[in-house]
């Protein structure tokens, strides 16, 4: 009986490094970021400010600015290497493979172009259809995406729409040329509550429609228990654990996971007193020797401050010479 392939990974990042060059050298804000996202499915990554979650995705896609640079590890995209692209075969992948979607839907959106107009040349530049063809499928996305009398409103400019209905033609304008992944940076911040869990629930059912995987930036970790199947968590720029959202959530083995859920309000106890994580954030230029967590860390022992610990290999690990719970390897 032979043993069952495993499936490639749409996404494959290996220990990826992103420095900035300063006066004083280069820093380091990504150091050996590891991670892997199947076809179809929704990984969620997770962390404060200054984790280097929204930096992984911005390196993902190709748009980093100077002086931030990838200076070590690689990105693969359905098994071809796309980190060290030229600019224009770049731009390429960007609109046809990878999908957009940033907090702010009025970055992605000309302000002077209508909404149509917009969905339609992006589908030129990357599909082999006409316009006439194009129009058609904009007009469909903008359905699909829950654009009331769409019909209308694909003539309509950006600021005739509010910031739920922008952030709705920003999905469709990010799946309007076929994309095998969707890098959606805090998607719903902007967004009161109620808008927050109808953008979720509609980029859920699109994926599974499209078979679309998606990268979902988040530093709420409640959004990630309610979306994700599986997450990443991140701290000063390195991944702390990695496995399937359920048993992350409810079983967090690296001590600063178990801090992100100790923060998070539940209805079911309404009394309860929320944790918070004592500290800050290393800086860029002050990340400790060790495990970087280490300064915050209530379980820190000698080995923690002098040997930095690895992530591994299975379903569910974490760096941490202590971990929490018993890891599920495979």
């Amino acid at each position: 009986m032979t043993a069952m392939a495993v499936p490639q990974p749409l996404l494959s990042v290996r220990d990826l490094k992103v420095v900035f060059d300063g006066r004083h050298g280069p820093l380091t804000a990504l150091d050996g970021v590891s991670l892997d996202i199947a076809p179809g499915e929704i990984l969620g990554v997770v962390g404060e400010s200054g984790a280097g979650k929204s930096l992984t995705g911005t390196a993902v896609i190709g748009l980093l600015d100077p002086p931030g640079r990838v200076a070590g590890g690689s990105i693969h995209l359905n098994g071809r290497r796309i980190d060290n692209l030229p600019a224009e075969a770049m731009r390429l992948v960007r609109g046809k493979e990878i999908g957009a979607i940033f907090q702010d839907p009025l970055t992605s959106l000309h302000p002077l172009l209508r909404v149509g107009d917009q969905i339609v040349e992006t589908i030129l530049a990357h599909l082999p259809v006409s316009r006439g063809e194009a129009r058609a499928r904009a007009l469909q996305l903008l359905k699909e995406v829950g654009i009331p009398a769409a019909e209308m409103r694909i003539d309509h400019y950006p600021h005739q729409f509010s910031g739920g209905m922008r952030q709705r033609v920003v999905i469709a304008l990010a799946l309007c040329a076929e994309p095998k992944l969707i890098i959606a940076d805090e998607p719903t911040t902007a967004l009161d509550v109620s808008i927050q869990a109808q953008i979720m629930s509609l980029l859920k059912r699109l994926c599974r429609e499209h078979g679309t995987a998606i990268m979902l930036v988040t530093h709420d970790m409640g959004v990630i228990a309610e979306t994700s199947d599986r997450v990443a968590v991140m701290y000063a720029g390195r991944v702390v654990e990695v496995g399937p959202v359920k048993e992350v959530t409810r079983r967090p083995s690296h001590p600063y996971t178990a801090g992100l859920m100790a923060s998070i309000p539940s209805v079911h106890e309404r009394h309860r007193h929320l944790n918070q994580i004592d500290g800050a954030m290393p800086r860029l230029n002050a990340i400790p020797k060790g495990c970087a967590f280490n300064p915050r860390c209530g379980s820190c022992r000698d080995r923690c401050r002098d040997e930095r610990p690895s992530l591994g290999a299975g379903l569910h690990i974490a760096a941490c010479h202590f971990p929490l719970r018993e890891l599920v390897h495979g």
